[in-house]
């Protein structure tokens, strides 16, 4: 399908569409040769476009996954112990996606995969702030330890934003973090008179997991996705 060059030069990541048609006046793009000044041109990826002489292409299109991770299963392409990891579950058409952070070996639920690593990096930095929810199992509900936890804590120097915790039975509640560091979870409940038998993860910014079963992958829509690359 044709598309207007601004449009297509945005597309590629080289400049946005204010900046593309900038590029056209001053002269600086071509097609298959020509020097192209209007940004009422259309070309395909059988084109030729070039600015200042160097090719552009479109940017492959971000996808984004939703996978159901196992208990027992490694976040890690490979696992020098030999333990079996989320590749070895997933379908062959699928091993080529990006893990967005990870989750440890006994957690299970909802883990988010791409095909684009620099989206996949945004989406965990600490600084995008993206909610993500879990379940977790405890041993036991400690109040005033939780209340250390809603209102930061800090645990062996490393410092830990406040939790949003729901108490949702004697032995059971939903933890929400927007931070993201190395199992955060387990390490600021334990500290708290709380250590955690079993972690379930049930949702990662807008994304649920839904009643998706366990080892199965789900492909979300581009909405979301745009919704989601325009929050960080």
């Amino acid at each position: 399908m044709k598309t207007r060059i601004a449009k297509f030069i945005a597309d590629s990541g080289v400049a946005s569409r204010r900046g593309a048609e900038d590029m056209l006046a001053r002269g600086m793009v071509s097609v298959n040769g020509e020097k192209i000044a209007t940004p009422i041109f259309f070309v395909d990826e059988s084109d030729r476009i070039e600015i200042n002489g160097t090719p552009i292409c479109v940017r492959t299109k971000t996808e984004l996954y939703a996978f159901h991770k196992p208990i027992n299963t490694m976040t890690t392409t490979h696992d020098p112990a030999g333990r079996k990891t989320i590749y070895d579950c997933l379908p062959s058409e699928y091993r080529n996606l990006k893990y967005v952070g990870r989750l440890d070996y006994k957690t299970t639920g909802l883990l988010l995969l791409t095909n684009d690593g620099a989206f996949a990096r945004k989406l965990t930095l600490p600084s995008s702030h993206i909610p993500r929810v879990y379940i977790a199992t405890v041993n036991r509900v400690d109040t005033v330890g939780l209340a250390r936890a809603q209102r930061g804590i800090t645990v062996d120097g490393i410092a830990y934003r406040p939790m949003k915790i729901d108490v949702l039975s004697d032995n059971e509640l939903r933890v929400c973090v927007d931070e993201g560091k190395k199992n955060e979870v387990r390490i600021v409940l334990r500290a708290c008179g709380c250590p955690v038998r079993k972690l379930h993860r049930i949702s990662f910014g807008p994304i649920e997991l839904g009643n998706l079963s366990v080892g199965q992958i789900r492909k979300i829509n581009q909405k979301t996705i745009d919704a989601l690359i325009k929050t960080l």
